[in-house]
This record gives C-alpha cells, structure tokens and sequence, in this order.
C-alpha cells in the first residue's frame, strides 16, 4: 500500500493513495463521547504529535446487529465485509478524494447513512467512493451516534448543555462533521462551499432536518433526500421534547439508573440489549430528532410551509415499494408519494430553487422483492458488484444513469440528461426502471 501524508487542523494524518485516489478513513472529527461525554454535544477532537494512521475504518456506535432476515442477507451477511467492532469512541469519518489537482477545488458529498437512528455505520457495504472520485467529486461518509447514545433525554441533560440541546446529539455531530469538513476538506482537493448533503432512510430523514436548522445556515449548497422526504410524510414526525422525555424516563427505568451519574456507569451493550423492549412502547421509531429550540425551531413541516428551509437545490425521491408501497397501495396513491410533490410544490411556491424528483422502480433480480426500501444504494454507489445478487446489464445501465445524475447534481445542481424541476405546470418525475 502506497501512503500520503495530508495535514489538517488537528495535526498531520496518513492516508492510503492509488494512482486515480486518495482514501482515508476512521479521522476524528470529535472528541470521542465517553465516560462523562456520554449524552453531551460534540465537542472538538483533540491536537495529535507526529502522524496518525488514517488506514482502517474506525468502531462503529454501539447497536444491535441487523435481526431482520431480508435484510441481514442483503446487506450484512458478507464474509469479505464483516461487521465492524463497536465502541462509543465512534465519531470518525471517511473521505475518498480524486488524486489530481483541481483549479478550483472539487464538490464534496457528505453522506449521512440510514438505520431508523438505532443503527447503522458509515462504512457499510454499498457505500464507497469509488463511482464518485471517477466523476471528480469527493465523498465523505461519517458515523454518527445512533440509539440512546444518540438521542437520550433527561432535563438534568438540558441544564448541563450549554445551548440547551435536547436529545439531538446524534443530529449535533452530523452538525459537527460537516463543520470539520468544511474547515479542513481544501486539504483533499475539496471546495468548502460547494457542499452537497444527502442520505437515505434516518439519512434522509437528518437532511430534512438539518436544512431546517439554524445550526448548518449557509454550510449547505444543494441536497438528496433519498426514502424519507416530505411534507406531512406519514413515515415520520419529529418529536417533541415531552416525546423524548418520557423514552429516556423509560430507558432509566428498564436499566435500573436512578440519576444520569448512574446511568453514564451502565455498560453501553447494557443499553443496547434495552431496545427491544423500548419498541413494545412505540410504534413509532424510538429515536430520531427532536423540537428542542436549538437544533430544531419547529418541525420540518411547518418551517416548510413558512418557507423557512434552506434555499438551495433539492433531489427527493422514493422506490416504488418504499415502506411496503406498491404492494397494498400504489406508490403514486399514497400519502408519502404525494409528501414529496407538496414539498416541490411548496419550494416553487416560495420562489425556491429548482426541486427535481425521482422514483426508483427497479424490481431487483434473484427474488421478488421489487423496488424495495434501501434498493437504490448498491445503484447510485455504483456498487453492483458487491451484492450477492444476479446483476444484469440492464442494472449496470441504471446504476450509471444514477451516479452519472447524483455527480452531475453534485458538481452544477442539474442532474443533466433531460432531467427538468418538478412544476405544477411540469411535472417531470425522472424514473429509473
């Protein structure tokens, strides 16, 4: 393995270089949050002497590993990419970078991965940089503390934070992360003000979210809302702080903590163990962002009818059996399909920036489960390849067609290829079938 050294503000760190890349993976972007940081904001990672390795991928945030069957099989179950160690010294991100320079610096993804906010990690198996450094962007994944570890309530908690933060510090280090990269990515190649977020599922989800907070003004040029965008979406609501008090008063009592000294004591798998019986309580996800007044000043719904989200381009869409869709109801009949109409609607009716929408409707070979929710990763990753599944040429053609739009987003805000803004008088949903 050739190496190559870069410095950023913490102190000089070692990465991996091919002739086309460069790839480093597991820097810190946080003071790691344990011991007396559990259940606090993020806070700045510490200066280092001489140089560190940024060669392996880091721990991941303490969870449970998947216990879906469907999708341990398509997404876990791979000898060649096993599941990573776990530790709440979790806040690192990965970055891969075209290796050639670029007069004027260039665009940067920020990646924000899925898992109902009580799972997942920035390294999974669909998720590489490959496809994008081809197209001259650079992208950059990050773990996030997901679970209690990442959205636990408790008043005590709002009085110790100096911005009085409730519950929202797995949102607070995406917040963070993107703060790092944008002071340190010129050293990459990158362009700090060329910035596009995007995610899918919880990822999607914190997007939302993070448009809507006063916390990321101005750090956002465009984003990707992939499976989990929308006005009025029924697939999620973001909680209250009440919401969020009464979880973390049940999370003290399924573990036996009587105050928040205690429950920093508790072994972290003592509180993953706790989740499944957390979800007898909830049908709703037990975790996700909350309306505390910092973060969030109000919902995602309501600051989009105000018009009070970022003004920037967008690219939201879904696949046609999403959450079960396509199957009992149409895609195109539903609540969740017509979120993300009202939300373009919305954007032009506030003179926003163009809105482009999607449908990812591709039935994915080797069995029958269709256009299901997270099929569209292997795709706009383009990383067919690692799939277990019986890839055919047609899937290759949509897999370029979608890195070729996601990059060209990226790089200019127009997909390109005849993709137009959705209108009312135009209402231009590009398929990918």
């Amino acid at each position: 393995m050739k190496t190559v050294e870069i410095k950023v503000e913490q102190g000089i760190l070692r990465g991996e270089v091919t002739e086309s890349k460069l790839i480093f993976k597991g820097v810190p972007y946080a003071k790691p949050p344990i011991g007396n940081l559990r259940f606090s904001s993020p806070q700045a990672p510490d200066r280092w002497l001489g140089v560190r390795d940024a060669l392996e991928y880091s721990k991941i945030c303490p969870q449970p590993k998947a216990s879906n069957p469907f999708y341990r099989k398509e997404f876990y179950n791979y000898e060649q990419y096993p599941y990573p160690e776990m530790s709440e010294d979790c806040l690192y991100l990965n970055i891969w970078a075209p290796n050639r320079k670029s007069d004027h610096g260039y665009p940067v993804a920020i990646w924000l991965h899925g898992g109902a906010f009580d799972h997942g990690y920035g390294n999974e198996v669909p998720f590489d940089g490959e496809a994008f450094v081809q197209n001259d962007v650079i992208l950059v994944t990050i773990n996030y503390r997901v679970g209690v570890f990442g959205f636990f309530a408790h008043p005590q908690l709002k009085e110790e934070d100096p911005a009085h933060c409730v519950s929202n510090y797995g949102i607070l280090d995406q917040v963070f992360a993107i703060r790092w990269i944008r002071k340190n990515i010129e050293a990459f190649g990158g362009d700090p003000d060329n910035i596009t977020l995007f995610g899918q599922s919880a990822g999607a989800i914190s997007v939302q979210t993070l448009i809507s907070s006063p916390t990321t003004r101005g750090m956002i040029a465009k984003t990707i809302i992939q499976s989990g965008a929308g006005v009025d979406n029924p697939i999620f609501k973001h909680k209250t702080v009440e919401e969020a008090y009464e979880t973390g008063e049940e999370i003290m009592k399924l573990v036996g903590a009587k105050n928040i000294q205690a429950l920093r004591q508790i072994p972290a798998q003592k509180l993953v163990d706790i989740l499944p019986k957390l979800s007898k309580h909830d049908n709703r996800l037990l975790f996700g962002p909350v309306v505390d007044g910092f973060v969030l000043e109000d919902t995602f719904d309501e600051l989009a009818k105000r018009g009070d989200v970022q003004n920037i381009p967008y690219i939201i869409g879904a696949n046609g059996n999403d959450f079960g869709l396509g199957v009992d109801e149409p895609m195109r009949k539903s609540k969740y399909y017509h979120s993300m109409i009202d939300f373009a609607n919305l954007r032009n009716e506030h003179h926003g920036e163009p809105t482009y929408l999607y449908l990812f409707n591709r039935k994915l070979p080797s069995d029958d489960a269709g256009a299901f929710h997270s099929a569209e990763l292997w795709y706009m990753f383009g990383t067919l390849s690692r799939c277990w599944r019986q890839m055919e040429v047609r899937d290759y053609k949509i897999s370029d067609e979608m890195v070729s739009a996601w990059t060209n987003f990226m790089k200019n805000a127009d997909p390109g290829k005849g993709w137009k803004p959705y209108t009312e008088e135009n209402s231009f949903i590009r398929m990918f079938l």
